[in-house]
């Protein structure tokens, strides 16, 4: 496929597209956690001298937090779609989900790969990648792939930002892929799956549903093609999501991304277990 590098950017994606911010409700997880520093608080008021024990609570109570942000599957801090619905399980249809792109390299191939085996997928695209190569968002909507927010710069210390870098990654994103691809995405996956307990307030304020994953391939490491599409099918059912990388994918022995050779092995054995790559729908049509 042959990309034009001067395609004109698209406009900005029009108000009406723009998703509906929505109600954040704590998780009740978060709102012990708000209680138990209301707790400490009140202990401390009438027993200043305790203060080693509250520390010891707050520290247990943060370590406990900040690991559940590791576990890119947890719905402890939040909703999280980590599979279809039911329905869509008894069609046979997985989804298929890219992170990391665009990359001026592997997301035509991909793109052409998808278009051969005649399938739809989502792609988690970076803001300022996206910016760097509006053409390539403008082609996968065009293609009917769906762009979604995978952040602005994909920082590693993603999961420990403050509220206001939280929104500032989550927004920056929304836009700078609004204006790259004219439609503004609808989910959002935190960097490595990784977030803060913060995040969901934040996705609620920009009409966000945050995304995880079921199984993934390990394609930004494995230099095996077979050894990823096996990762991805083992045991795969419908109602699964899986995850590849059209960036920062590895390469083999031969310097060619992974992705490229495990990506149609991947289909084509799907097709033959009558199971059906798709996109993510759009929050609200899937049950958690």
């Amino acid at each position: 496929m042959a990309i034009v590098a001067s395609r004109s950017v698209p406009a900005p994606a029009p108000p009406g597209d723009a998703p509906v911010p929505r109600a954040w409700r704590p998780a009740p997880l978060l709102l012990a956690s708000a209680g138990l520093h209301a707790a400490v608080a009140a202990g401390l008021a009438v027993a200043p001298d305790h203060w080693r024990l509250a520390i010891a609570a707050l520290a247990g109570n943060h370590t406990l937090l900040g690991g559940i942000g590791l576990w890119p599957r947890s719905r402890l801090l939040g909703p999280n779609l980590c599979r279809l619905s039911a329905a869509a399980a008894r069609r046979g249809e997985v989804a298929l989900t890219f992170d990391d792109g665009p990359d001026p390299r592997v997301t035509p191939a991909v793109l052409d790969c998808l278009e051969r085996h005649g399938v739809r997928a989502s792609f988690f695209y970076i803001g300022r990648r996206a910016e760097d190569h509006p053409e390539l968002a403008a082609e996968t909507v065009r293609r009917g792939h769906r762009v979604e927010n995978h952040s602005y710069s994909h920082p590693h210390a993603f999961a420990c930002y403050p509220p206001a870098a939280l929104r500032r990654e989550v927004r920056r994103g929304q836009e700078a892929l609004a204006r790259a691809g004219g439609v503004r995405p609808r989910w959002f996956r935190a960097p490595a799956g990784f977030r803060s307990p913060l995040l969901e307030r934040e996705l609620a304020a920009a009409g966000l549903h945050l995304a995880s994953w079921t199984r993934r391939g390990f394609d930004t490491v494995s230099r095996d093609p077979g050894r990823v599409a096996a990762r991805l099918l083992k045991g795969a059912a419908g109602g699964d999501v899986l995850l590849l990388h059209d960036g920062s994918a590895a390469r083999d022995r031969g310097g060619a991304p992974v992705v490229l050779a495990a990506l149609p092995r991947l289909l084509d054995e799907l097709a033959r277990r009558g199971l059906r790559a798709v996109p993510l729908p759009p929050p609200g049509e899937e049950p958690a």
